[in-house]
């Protein structure tokens, strides 16, 4: 499991201070845990970190030298600089399930070549003990045919008996679409006509 350091922060000390000098600020919460536990982790750090993982990821945290079972809840981006900004992060307890998402990733996009490939979801949320949880889910989008569609309830996470789906199962994940739209299908053609 990767581990990823981090130091405790004084609430006092400004993020946006800590930001400018090479930080990313966070937040550590969980069921053990009074608050939550004001974190700040090198910006270079957490840079690696996510080449590797991503919201829904479980890692070892280490506090002040003190690992943790950890999931990462969130991340915040600067839209501008497209930087990290902020990471937060809950403390796993063994036994205890919890909400996370698993990211979606669709393999072979560029061999469908018929009609336009859509992704319609970008994560599926579900709970799940700690040793039960998953990080991401790939679907091979490469034999897909215009009209095509997958579904939450397609994909094997729906069928994991360890998992609690939040999302509705019935969510269309990805669908393949004709390139330009029929009249029937929608009405705005008007740009065309002339």
């Amino acid at each position: 499991m990767t581990t990823l350091k981090a130091e405790r922060r004084s609430v006092e000390m400004k993020a946006k201070r800590l930001r400018r000098e090479g930080f990313v600020t966070g937040n550590v919460i969980g069921r053990e845990i009074e608050g939550s536990i004001p974190v700040k982790i090198l910006k270079a750090e957490a840079e690696r970190l996510l080449k590797t993982c991503a919201k829904g990821s479980r890692i070892t945290l280490e506090v002040d030298g003190e690992p943790m079972d950890a999931l990462i809840k969130e991340i915040a981006w600067n839209p501008l600089k497209g930087e990290i900004q902020e990471m937060d992060f809950q403390a796993l307890v063994s036994g205890e399930k919890v909400h996370s998402v698993a990211e979606i990733y669709l393999l072979n996009h560029e061999k469908v070549t018929t009609g336009i490939l859509q992704q319609h979801l970008k994560e599926i949320s579900y709970q799940a003990l700690p040793d039960a949880l998953v990080e991401k889910v790939e679907i091979d989008v490469g034999g897909m045919r215009l009209g095509d569609s997958v579904s939450v309830k397609d994909l094997p996470i729906a069928s994991n008996p360890e998992i609690e789906l939040i999302t509705d199962p019935g969510t269309v994940v990805v669908s393949v679409s004709a390139a330009h739209n029929a009249p029937e299908e929608e009405e705005s053609g008007e740009e065309e006509e002339g």
